[in-house]
This record gives structure tokens, C-alpha cells and sequence, in this order.
């Protein structure tokens, strides 16, 4: 009968995270983008994605009867999407470079932009030459990133690399990192917002070029010429001017709330309820279905772990081996990014998480479990055969009850170590609760405060689950 109810229950659970998403709009396109790129894109106090892109694809959508989803990740996750047909275009800032035209089909451009470079803002650093010996924060894939690579060797200093642009910032300004290289529209905004940094070439910028919506190479093009005659269409009638002077214009306070809103915990907390809710429902819906899955499955491998018949022993041994020695983040970004790439079969980022988990969480159950088989006295095992019991029956009657009662306390740690590990999923564009945390920084600045109560919200939900998981071995001992 439980075999019939896991079996039935994985099954349901996994046609459920396979089944596509079906719209009744046509056409309906999905378009990356960097939700942490303010003016440009970012999430509002109401957790609405706005800024310059997003007003204008909104624009250009209605205008060309289209409908798209809007999916925010990091910029360098959310161009690999595109690369390999698993999303139809990315608007994120994205530089027209003869590099990036081998690979994406180009809009016509919508911004004109130069690079940056900036130091905190009480820096003694006043020229690219005292940067010699010094870290520079650079974010991944960026063409801001790429020109300030050019001037390592001449000024010779060293890089290290960021995925979103609020963390990159604040690396700089607390003084971890001596400067960075910055669009130079999205640093103007941070820096009128509150970010304490200063712009050291704000009349000479660096690497002038233009931001345009990109398309994979020779594919989609509906969708690009939709978007190139929507533009043209925004421009003449001025609403493309428009919607640039609304947020070019903006103070912070506009799309954040007041003051109050963002300068202590409780207003954090209130202005951003809705968005904390949904993070920290994604989180806990990650984490339950990890924990039931992956424990099935590292049940499956720790029985195979002490088979009878050594090519299963050896299977087992594989399987675990492989994905305990990968990187949970590695992981993600193969089975996300690089498996629909090889198969072009897309995958959902909700399942590729999943997935994720259940891979990598399963292989440490696997070994315990396993380990905790193994630690059984074999005397056991020996008097449940000489009683005439098959090796089967015996695993299952004698070994495992008492195994499984040993593994207990193995299995609550691993329980808490996958609801940590949800937040590496926000890298392939989870909006769990980690990647809530990083949009509202993005937002509001509050880069303390926020964290703090992100740290506080993953200890409670720790705490919970530890204490669930002690009731229930209590449980298990006193039978």
C-alpha cells in the first residue's frame, strides 16, 4: 500500500511540474530580463516590474498586439536563456556589440549609453592610475564589465565579478573593492537615490554604444520586427520620450514608498508585504517538495547502496558520487540552461529547480541512508536469515526499522540544508526568498535592513522545521 501511494504521489507531483504552460493569447513570447537594472528595470514598493524597458515593451506590446512573460534573473543567466531557445528575447540594458551580433539578432537601438567608473564616495582615488594593485567589482557578461577587462593590464589592477548590480555597488561602497564599471545612466540613478558612490568621468564617459532588444541569432523574428515597428511608433508620438523623463526624473521615493517606508524594518516590512509573502511561499513550496521527493529518492539509492548484486551496489555508488561532487549552482544552470540547449526541449525554471534539489539533496540522503543500513549490527541481519527469512524480506523487516530510526537526526540536517540551498535557485530566476531580498535592495537600497529580515525569516523558518522534524523523531523513539 505505500509503495502505491509514493508511487502515485511522485507521479502526480512530477506531471504537475511538467506540464507546460498553455495561453490562450497569440502570440505569447517569454522575454528575460535583469530585474536589479534600475532605471531601467526594477520591482516597485507593489511589486510591479517598471523602469524605462518595461514601460516601453509594455508599450510596444499593446501597440503590436502581442502578449510576453516577463521572467528577471541574473543578466548573464537571462542572455544564455536566449542563446540556447529557451526564452524568445532579453531586454536588460543588453550593449550592441559586433561580438554579441554573432549570437543575437539586434532591435534597433533604444538608448545611447557610455561607461563609467566610480569609487565610494569619500575615495582617495582620484585617476585609473590608483587603481594599481586595487580590486575593481566588475558584474558578469556586461559590456561595462568588458571595458573595464580592457584596462586591467594598462592600469594593473585586479577584477573580481558580481551577477546583480546592488551587490557590485555596495562592494564598493563599504570598501571592499576599490572601484567599478557602470553604465553610466544606471550609476547617475543609484547615486541620486542614495547609493553613497561618485562618478569619476561623468563628462568623458568610456565604451559609448547603445542598448537594444536582442532576439536569438536568425530565429524569432516576428517578435523583432513587432518590436522594431512598436519602437518606431513610441518614438514618433512621443511616448518613448515620455516614459524616459518619468524615470530619469524620478526620485527613489516614487516607486519605494516614503521614507519611513524604507529606513526602518517595520516600514520595509509593510511596504513590501506582498512581495516577502510570495518569496516566502516559493521558498517553502520548493522546500517541501524537495524534502518528500529527494528523500524518496536517496531511500531508493541507500536500498540499492547495500543490494545483493554488485552492478546495483555500483550504480548506486555512481549515481551518489556524481551529484554530491557537483555544485548545487552548476547544477541548476546544466539542467536549466545547458540541457534545453542540447535537446530543445525547454524546462520550466520551477521544475529545473526542482530537479536540482532532488539530484543533489537525494545523492547526500542516498549516503546516509545508506551508511545508516550499513550500521546496523550484522548480527541482526544474521538471525533474521537463519530464521529462514530471504535477504528481501529481511532488509525490509529487520534492517531498515531500526536503520531508519538511526538516520533520524542525519535527515533533519539534510532537511534544513534544502531549504537553505532554495536561495542558490534564484540565479535561474526562482523568485524565492533570496532573490525577493535582492529586488527590493535593488529598489530601495536598504541592503542591512533587508537582509536582516531575510535572515530573520529563514531562522524562524529553520526553527520550524527543526522542531517539526525533532517531533516527529520523538514520535518514531517512543514506538
Amino acid at each position: 500500500m505505500l509503495k502505491k501511494f509514493v508511487f502515485g504521489f511522485t507521479a502526480i507531483v512530477m506531471l504537475w511540474l511538467m506540464a507546460p504552460t498553455v495561453s490562450a493569447n497569440e502570440p505569447h513570447y517569454t522575454i528575460t530580463t535583469d530585474a536589479t537594472y534600475a532605471p531601467f528595470t526594477f520591482q516597485d514598493k507593489n511589486s510591479q516590474y517598471v523602469g524605462i524597458e518595461q514601460d516601453m515593451m509594455k508599450a510596444i506590446a499593446k501597440r503590436e498586439d502581442f502578449t510576453y512573460t516577463m521572467k528577471p534573473m541574473s543578466f548573464n543567466s537571462a542572455a544564455q536563456l536566449v542563446s540556447n531557445g529557451q526564452a524568445d528575447g532579453i531586454i536588460a540594458g543588453m550593449s550592441i556589440t559586433p561580438e554579441r551580433r554573432q549570437v543575437y539578432d539586434f532591435s534597433t537601438p533604444y538608448y545611447k549609453t557610455g561607461v563609467a567608473w566610480i569609487v565610494k564616495k569619500d575615495s582617495k582615488i582620484k585617476s585609473l592610475e590608483d587603481l594599481k594593485g586595487q580590486t575593481v567589482a566588475l558584474k558578469t557578461g556586461t559590456a561595462a564589465s568588458e571595458y573595464g577587462l580592457s584596462l586591467q593590464a594598462k592600469y594593473g589592477f585586479k577584477v573580481k565579478y558580481f551577477n546583480d548590480t546592488d551587490t557590485m555597488y555596495n562592494d564598493v561602497a563599504v570598501g571592499n573593492s576599490a572601484a567599478t564599471f557602470e553604465d553610466m545612466p544606471v550609476i547617475q540613478y543609484a547615486i541620486k537615490n542614495g547609493m553613497k558612490l561618485k562618478v569619476m568621468n561623468p563628462n568623458q564617459p568610456g565604451n559609448a554604444g547603445s542598448y537594444g532588444f536582442a532576439v536569438e541569432k536568425h530565429q524569432n523574428k516576428a517578435l523583432l520586427t513587432a518590436f522594431n515597428r512598436g519602437f518606431a511608433a513610441i518614438k514618433k508620438d512621443g511616448t518613448y520620450d515620455k516614459i524616459v523623463a518619468k524615470y530619469l526624473g524620478a526620485s527613489q521615493a516614487t516607486f519605494s514608498g516614503t521614507k519611513a517606508d524604507n529606513e526602518t524594518v517595520f516600514g520595509i516590512l509593510k511596504s513590501n508585504q506582498q512581495a516577502l509573502v510570495s518569496g516566502l511561499w516559493q521558498t517553502i513550496e520548493l522546500t517541501v517538495i524537495a524534502i518528500v521527493l529527494a528523500s524518496i529518492w536517496g531511500i531508493l539509492l541507500g536500498v540499492m547502496g547495500v543490494s545483493q548484486m554488485a552492478w546495483v551496489r555500483g550504480l548506486s555508488t555512481t549515481i551518489i558520487y556524481i551529484f554530491r561532487g557537483l555544485p548545487l549552482m552548476v547544477l541548476a544552470f546544466f539542467i536549466y540552461i545547458g540541457l534545453p540547449g542540447l535537446t530543445g526541449v525547454k524546462i520550466p525554471a520551477f521544475t529545473a529547480g526542482i530537479v536540482t534539489l532532488i539530484l543533489n539533496e537525494g545523492a547526500y540522503t542516498g549516503a546516509f541512508v545508506r551508511g545508516g543500513f550499513e550500521a546496523v549490527d550484522r548480527g541482526q541481519m544474521e538471525a533474521a536469515r537463519s530464521l529462514g527469512l530471504p535477504y528481501g524480506k529481511a532488509m525490509r523487516r529487520v534492517i531498515m526499522p531500526q536503520g531508519l530510526r538511526i538516520m533520524v537526526p542525519s535527515f533533519i540536517n539534510q532537511f534544513i540544508i534544502t531549504l537553505k540551498d532554495t536561495s542558490i535557485l534564484s540565479a535561474i530566476g526562482l523568485l524565492e526568498l533570496t532573490q525577493t531580498g535582492s529586488l527590493i535592495v535593488a529598489r530601495n537600497s536598504q541592503g542591512f535592513r533587508v537582509w536582516a529580515i531575510i535572515a530573520i525569516v529563514y531562522l524562524i523558518l529553520i526553527t520550524l522545521l527543526t522542531w517539526l522534524s525533532r517531533w516527529v523523531e520523538n514520535k518514531m523513539t517512543m514506538q
